[in-house]
């Protein structure tokens, strides 16, 4: 009976036993407190200031505000988009068209990317040809898409044509970079080269893929808009194109700025995901 109220009672003396913080780390503690709050404010005052200068530009004609617009022109014009359909329309358009963009570039992108750490002489032989394809203006494949896809799936083709190459690039250099004496260990231990892909390179490239994420997010994106600058009939490019051709710069600025915060709202979603799979491959 003692022995088991001895046992009951040593975590409860280990708890109490614990030191409490020091005066210093509360102190640092309350500092990293403050400076993420006032980044927070620093942020919002940013965007506040922007949008006071520009209101104020506007209304006093130091600019043209049929050239600009301005803040409270901007959101009448978007309750209005709002309620006749037309903005989710065309936000849809796009953000759908991004996420197909997105998901074909980094999977076809991975897969060629493993193909070239998979057989040197497949790399040696293709690297020329990657470099000069990511190199190229993707602006110039507009016109081959349209004839090729049609005025919808050429905003798909654009997307992948602008993040892929880059995709391949990243993850390649990521494959290459693993730390080679862990591929020995593997080989040496019976792995075979698929299982040294797929339980070593991969699970080692991870921060690498979710950097290449974080890029072809933005990318993917603005392969879509080009796409529909370009040949779309639904869009937000195709809002801002239709705005611009009438004047209407209420109609491309509310554009841009739904545009700003779907690529926003995005961007997050990723570092959310990167943030949790580094706490898994950390």
């Amino acid at each position: 009976m003692e022995l088991q109220s001895t046992a009951v009672l040593a975590p409860a003396a280990q708890a109490a036993e614990k030191p409490s913080p020091s005066a210093e780390y509360l102190a640092y503690l309350r500092r990293e407190r403050r400076q993420r709050v006032m980044v927070q404010v620093s942020r919002v005052l940013l965007l506040f200031g922007f949008l006071g200068i520009w209101e104020i530009l506007a209304q006093t004609r130091v600019v043209n505000p049929m050239l600009t617009s301005y803040p409270s022109a901007v959101w009448p014009t978007f309750l209005d988009l709002l309620q006749n359909g037309n903005l989710m329309l065309h936000t849809w358009a796009t953000f759908r068209a991004t996420l197909v963009g997105f998901g074909v570039s980094m999977v076809v992108g991975v897969a060629l990317a493993a193909a070239l750490w998979w057989s040197d002489f497949v790399h040696k032989v293709l690297d020329p040809f990657l470099v000069i394809a990511n190199a190229m203006p993707k602006i110039a494949f507009v016109p081959i898409f349209y004839i090729w896809l049609g005025s919808e799936y050429s905003v798909y083709g654009m997307a992948v044509a602008i993040s892929i190459f880059i995709t391949i690039m990243v993850a390649y250099e990521g494959f290459r970079g693993i730390d080679p004496n862990k591929i020995k260990l593997a080989r040496t231990l019976g792995a075979s080269r698929a299982q040294v892909l797929t339980m070593v390179v991969l699970p080692g490239s991870v921060p690498t893929l979710l950097a290449a994420l974080k890029m072809n997010i933005g990318l993917a994106l603005v392969g879509v808009i080009v796409g529909e600058f370009q040949s779309a009939s639904e869009g937000l490019g195709f809002l801002i194109i239709n705005g611009s051709q009438v004047f209407k710069l209420n109609i491309v600025m509310t554009s841009i700025v739904v545009l700003a915060i779907m690529s926003g709202l995005m961007y997050l979603l990723v570092a959310r995901l990167e943030a949790a799979m580094s706490r898994r491959y950390g």
